[in-house]
């Protein structure tokens, strides 16, 4: 999968994820690979992503994500 965090100010690309942990506004919620289109609202937390066989932490201000074909655009205040 492929994962773009985008801020107002900034872009971060990831490939070859294989999940992502997300905070939801109804609690956390994972991405694994073929996952069924979404958009989501995003609560303040972090974000987790396993990309080529490692863990990333990255904070979430709220805002949104998208999961459509294996890419996911998470859309946030900052990061």
């Amino acid at each position: 999968m492929k994962v773009e965090i985008i801020t107002p100010h900034n872009q971060e690309v990831f490939n070859n994820v294989t999940l992502v942990q997300l905070p939801g506004t109804d609690g956390l919620f994972e991405i694994l690979n073929n996952h069924a289109p979404l958009i989501a609202t995003l609560a303040k937390g972090k974000a987790k992503i396993i990309h080529d066989k490692q863990e990333s932490f990255y904070p979430i201000h709220g805002g949104v994500v998208e999961v459509l074909k294996n890419k996911i655009v998470i859309l946030t205040e900052k990061n």
